[in-house]
C-alpha cells in the first residue's frame, strides 16, 4: 500500500513540473504595429543584364521585370518602326527606342500589352479610337489603344513633331542622342530627374546609336551619286502647309489607302515637315 501512494505522489510530481510553465495572456486592448512599406509614386522595372559576370539594373516607367535578353529581343523587333519614323519625323531612332524600352518595360506592362500602347499616350480631346482605362497620375485615366504596337511608335513621333514645346528638338542634330535625351527632360516630357541619364545608359549599353548612323549614312550616301540622289528624292515627300492625304492622292497619282500603307498610317493624319513615302 506505501509503494502504491509512494508512486502515485511521484506520478502528481512529474505532471506538475511539466505543467508549470508560464502562460502568456493577451488582452483586446493590445496594439500592434505594423510597418508598411513604402509604395513609390513611379513604379520601376529592374532591367538586369550580365557584363563581365555582374548585374546590372536600369530603371523604367512599369512595374515588370526583364532581361538583357528581352530587351535584345524588343530592339529587334522594333529598330526598323523606330528607323522609319527617323526618316519621317526626324527623331532619332535610339531615343524611340529607348523611350520605348523604358515605358513599355520592353513590352511587358499592362498598357503596352493590353492596349498596344507603348509610351503611355493618353486619349486627349482629339482622340476617336478605341480606349482603355489604367491608373496614372490619376484613378482609371483614359489611354489610347492601338492594333499593332507601330501606332503608338507612330503616334509617339506625331505627339513630339506637333506640339511646340517640343519645337527646340528639332534644331538639334540628329546624331547626337545625349542633347536629344537632355532636351526631352528639358521640355517637360519627364519629371524623373535621371529620365535623361537612363535614355543615355539604354542607347549606349545595347549601342542604339548605330540605327541612328544607318538612317544618316543613307542620307549622306545619296548625296553621292545623283542617280540615286533623284531616285530616292522621287519617292519621298516632306509634308507642307495645307497639303491632305486626299490632295497628295491626286498629286502623285496613288490612292489614300496605298499612301497609308506605304507610311504605316492608321488614319489620315499628317503633320508639317513629316516626310512620307509616295511610291
Amino acid at each position: 500500500m506505501k509503494n502504491k501512494l509512494a508512486l502515485f505522489l511521484l506520478v502528481v510530481f512529474v505532471v506538475s513540473c511539466k505543467s508549470s510553465k508560464p502562460v502568456i495572456r493577451t488582452t483586446s486592448t493590445a496594439k500592434v504595429k505594423v510597418s508598411k512599406k513604402p509604395t513609390a509614386k513611379t513604379k520601376t522595372v529592374s532591367i538586369s543584364t550580365q557584363k563581365n559576370d555582374n548585374k546590372e539594373t536600369l530603371e523604367a516607367t512599369s512595374s515588370v521585370k526583364t532581361y538583357a535578353e528581352e530587351v535584345k529581343s524588343y530592339i529587334d523587333n522594333y529598330k526598323e518602326i523606330a528607323k522609319n519614323n527617323m526618316k519621317q519625323h526626324g527623331i532619332p531612332a535610339s531615343i524611340t527606342l529607348a523611350q520605348g524600352i523604358l515605358e513599355s518595360g520592353v513590352g511587358k506592362g499592362k498598357l503596352a500589352k493590353t492596349a498596344n500602347n507603348h509610351f503611355g499616350i493618353k486619349c486627349h480631346s482629339g482622340w476617336k479610337g478605341e480606349t482603355v482605362h489604367h491608373d496614372d497620375d490619376a484613378s482609371q485615366e483614359c489611354f489610347r489603344k492601338y492594333s499593332h504596337a507601330s501606332e503608338s511608335y507612330r503616334d509617339h513621333s506625331l505627339f513630339l513633331t506637333t506640339r511646340t514645346r517640343y519645337s527646340k528638338l528639332f534644331k538639334l542634330n540628329k546624331g547626337d542622342y545625349k542633347a536629344w535625351a537632355r532636351g526631352l527632360k528639358d521640355a517637360g516630357y519627364a519629371t524623373d530627374v535621371k529620365y535623361p541619364d537612363k535614355l543615355i545608359g539604354l542607347i549606349e549599353r545595347y549601342e542604339l546609336y548605330k540605327y541612328d548612323n544607318e538612317v544618316l549614312n543613307e542620307d549622306s550616301g545619296m548625296g553621292t551619286n545623283n542617280e540615286v540622289l533623284a531616285s530616292n528624292q522621287e519617292e519621298f515627300y516632306t509634308i507642307q502647309q495645307g497639303d491632305t492625304l486626299y490632295s497628295l492622292s491626286k498629286r502623285f497619282k496613288v490612292s489614300i489607302d496605298e499612301l497609308k500603307k506605304l507610311n504605316y498610317l492608321s488614319d489620315n493624319t499628317i503633320s508639317i515637315g513629316q516626310k512620307i513615302r509616295i511610291k
